[in-house]
């Protein structure tokens, strides 16, 4: 499979005020990738996803996606990403089914298109007997499960995650990876942005992380582990981070319940 430049960012740089979150991120993305995006919290990556999706549209630097620039052609790109955040954020009093009919009216599909997406995506998650029950009456997981699968409905050659597995339970968190590996094999690219370094480890070709809105480190975990020799992404991140001193921090939360 030809790989294809599809997000191009350069000298990236946010403030919010006076406060500068990225400091000139330069990044390449290829097509047919799953990047791991990875850093503490405030480190910048929910700030970078919502730029590249378009939904923070006051930034310095440089974006491109499928060779668009992201400044003037922002609807256009839209068409072809696909957005899963952290907190679905849905109309509760409509049913799974209604909500998807609407995101798929926005999309531009058919009505019997999405429907019958929604159906066979739902079936996967096997909530497909709550596709007209209403949202105000599902759990968080629940929610989140809607929230993938109309982020999916329109078949999005781009697809950004930011903690998309909050709230899943076991047996959808291994789905979503098979998933997930299975799109960047048509040729998909997913950006998955996430605390997890068990997953990010398990199914990025390449990981990125990020500290203090500057990239530290880029490269598939094999690439990293040779110039660190750490066993794993969450010793890795813990080093590079500078946060080593883990046990003694636990151990002063137990003492202050002790006091």
């Amino acid at each position: 499979m030809n790989q294809q430049t599809i997000v191009q960012i350069q000298n990236l740089e946010k403030f919010y005020g006076k406060k500068q979150v990225l400091h000139g991120i330069n990044l390449e993305i290829s097509s047919g990738q799953i990047i791991g995006y990875i850093g503490p919290n405030g480190a910048g990556k929910s700030t970078t996803v919502k730029i590249l999706c378009g939904l923070i549209n006051e930034f310095q630097g440089d974006i491109s996606i499928f060779g668009k620039d992201l400044r003037t052609n922002t609807l256009e790109i839209k068409k072809q990403v696909g957005y899963i955040p952290e907190n679905a954020v849905l109309y509760e009093s409509l049913t799974p089914m209604e909500f998807m009919e609407f995101i798929g009216e926005m999309r531009g599909l058919e009505n019997e298109v999405t429907r019958s997406k929604a159906e066979a995506l739902m079936n996967i998650f096997e909530m497909k007997a709550n596709l007209n029950q209403r949202i105000a009456t599902f759990s968080k997981g629940m929610r989140q499960k809607v929230m993938i699968c109309s982020a999916l409905l329109h078949n999005p050659d781009l697809i950004f995650m930011d903690e998309p597995l909050s709230g899943l339970d076991a047996n959808s968190v291994i789905m979503v990876k098979e998933m997930l590996i299975h799109l960047a094999r048509e040729g998909k690219t997913v950006f998955y942005s996430s605390h997890l370094m068990d997953v990010v480890e398990k199914i990025s070709d390449r990981i990125i992380l990020i500290d203090q809105g500057r990239v530290i480190a880029d490269g598939s975990f094999d690439e990293l582990n040779k110039l660190s020799n750490d066993e794993n992404l969450e010793k890795m991140f813990t080093r590079l981070t500078g946060n080593t001193n883990h046990g003694e921090k636990a151990e002063a939360f137990i003492n202050a319940f002790e006091k």
